[in-house]
């Protein structure tokens, strides 16, 4: 089951008029005291759920001195899976599927997470684009693959854990190939993380995605992709997150 929405309060509401909705967005910045800016900022997509897990996960590190000063954002609906207001299905998937009326709006969600949201967020604290992370977990990572195959990705780093790789026909693979056809460059990093408990087609899928990009490699993309032992779709999120944000945020 998924955990419970975050108890914490938005810091903001980000309003798209062309999709018609008030985006929650959640913040937690480093003392600016102790640490100045300008900071590298985590962009969680699921952002009801993915904040505290997150929020944790960066605290620990941060006290093991193993990653940087950042600011840990989640991007949500104030909504629970299912719930009138929260259009996950909508904004996290890249192309139409029948059996999901309203999907396929990721790019149409995306401009708005670029053009709109992130200069308010850029008003509003320190942040710098140089080092920041876009990350998503299960339908949302979708939508950080989406945002990863473009000519000029607007984040340097993207999560992806226990992708959803089966939507539509697996067509997040023919948009990757379809980027790959037009560009043999694309400078990002990629960490990929799923548990050894989910689902056989969900490692299957991302095992063909991983021998995809080897095959036909972009040059300046480096992937790091790992498997946490023991855990399910569910209880690897935390772990996977964690593992992610050391991996892209370290040093």
């Amino acid at each position: 089951m998924p955990p419970p929405l975050t108890q914490a309060k938005p810091a903001f509401l980000s309003r798209c008029a062309a999709l018609a909705t008030d985006y929650f967005v959640y913040v937690q910045t480093p003392d600016p005291l102790r640490e100045p800016g300008p900071w590298p900022a985590v962009i969680l997509l699921d952002g009801d759920y993915a904040f505290d897990r997150a929020v944790e996960g960066y605290r620990q590190l941060r006290e093991e001195r193993l990653v940087r000063p950042a600011v840990i954002v989640g991007v949500g609906y104030g909504r629970g899976f299912g719930e009138p207001g929260n259009y996950r299905g909508r904004d996290y998937t890249p192309t139409a599927a029948a059996e999901e009326p309203g999907s396929g709006g990721a790019d149409a969600f995306l401009d708005h997470l670029t053009g709109a949201l992130w200069p308010e967020l850029a008003r509003r604290y320190p942040v710098q684009i140089g080092g920041s992370v876009l990350s998503g977990y299960s339908l949302s990572s979708l939508a950080v693959l989406r945002a990863l195959f473009q000519p000029r990705p607007f984040f340097p780093a993207h999560l992806a854990g226990a992708p959803s790789l089966w939507w539509d026909g697996r067509s997040i693979l023919r948009l990757a190939a379809e980027c790959r056809d037009r560009q043999a460059e694309l400078p990002a990093r990629l960490f990929l993380g799923v548990g050894s408990g989910d689902s056989e087609s969900m490692r299957d899928d991302l095992a063909r995605f991983e021998r995809q990009l080897a095959e036909r490699p972009f040059s300046g993309l480096r992937t790091t992709s790992v498997t946490l032992p023991g855990w399910d779709h569910y209880t690897a999120a935390p772990g996977v997150i964690r593992a992610g944000l050391r991996e892209l945020l370290g040093g």
